[in-house]
């Protein structure tokens, strides 16, 4: 009976553990551009390089992940925003990035702050309740032993936060039997004036996500929306996006309380993608309107 009590000793320890823990794991995150697909054959390389450096605050970023068994707030550290990389392409970046984000396993609740260009909203949805499937491959990241998990995430059309470049060269291989574009849009390509930006992104249907966890920290929160592994998510990957653990305190006494945001005005997922859609349209339909110039503003009332 010895073994059987010892296990029975263990489990017990270790659930005892995952109620009472809570900490602050450090992440950052950093995402990749493809700049050689960048701004088109005409752009320079050098031109390219400002144009990445200017990029650099809105694409390589530091969160903060405060947890305990059952809670976690998932939000930026604040910092000072240098002057580089503001304006409207600040802005749009900006109107695509989640705010703070909190979560609640034993309700199966996200709360995420969004601000829209310019209004703000409380997103009221259920957790990303993805299919992982853990492997048998390991790592050691820090002091602590991560295993792999991977998912497959479908994406709303939508949802513009995972809008990518188009890949031009596959879309130009598709263009068979006679599907070729006339001459008259071929010189409009070219010179790149009369483009609709829009054209130049796309969204895709589903992407790979990467995550690897550690079983020595049971709790199963993770970055973002990300949760629902046996262990806290202390790597995730996913397009061109990589978040890393740089840092984790447990039981930290000067942690941040973690309570529900209440900031914005509170939508469903699915009300709040139709309102990006419906802005979406509308600046779209404004820059044909324009001739191709740009357009913007801020959200209307």
């Amino acid at each position: 009976m010895k073994p059987l009590s010892l296990i029975i000793t263990l489990i017990f320890c270790v659930t005892t553990f995952a109620q009472n823990i809570n900490g602050v794991a450090y992440y950052e995150a950093k995402t990749t551009v493809d700049m050689d697909n960048f701004g088109g054959r005409d752009m320079s390389e050098d031109m390219k390089r400002q144009i990445a450096e200017r990029m650099k605050n809105f694409l390589e970023k530091t969160y903060i992940l405060t947890f305990n068994a059952h809670e976690s707030v998932y939000k930026e550290e604040e910092k000072l925003e240098a002057g580089a990389g503001s304006g409207g392409f600040g802005m749009m970046m900006n109107s695509f990035s989640a705010g703070k984000q909190y979560k609640n396993l034993k309700k199966n609740q996200i709360l995420e702050e969004r601000e829209f260009f310019g209004k703000q909203f409380l997103i009221n949805d259920t957790l990303t309740n993805l299919d992982w499937t853990i492997t048998k491959e390991s790592k050691q990241i820090g002091q602590y032993l991560a295993i792999k998990a991977t998912a497959v995430k479908e994406i709303d059309e939508n949802d513009y936060s995972m809008a990518r470049r188009r890949n031009r060269d596959n879309d130009d291989k598709e263009k068979k039997d006679g599907e070729e574009l006339s001459e008259t849009n071929k010189a409009k390509d070219s010179t790149g004036t009369e483009r609709d930006p829009f054209d130049e992104i796309e969204i895709p249907e589903e992407v790979i996500v990467t995550a690897w966890f550690t079983p020595q920290i049971p709790v199963g929160h993770g970055p973002g929306e990300y949760a629902g592994l046996p262990g806290l998510i202390l790597e995730l990957n996913m397009h061109r996006t990589t978040i890393l653990c740089s840092k984790i305190v447990l039981n930290a006494k000067d942690a941040e309380n973690i309570s529900a945001p209440t900031k914005g005005d509170e939508v469903t997922r699915e009300e709040y993608n139709r309102i990006i859609k419906e802005k979406m349209d509308e600046m779209r339909e404004n820059f044909r309107g324009r001739g191709g110039r740009r357009g913007g503003g801020r959200f209307g009332g």
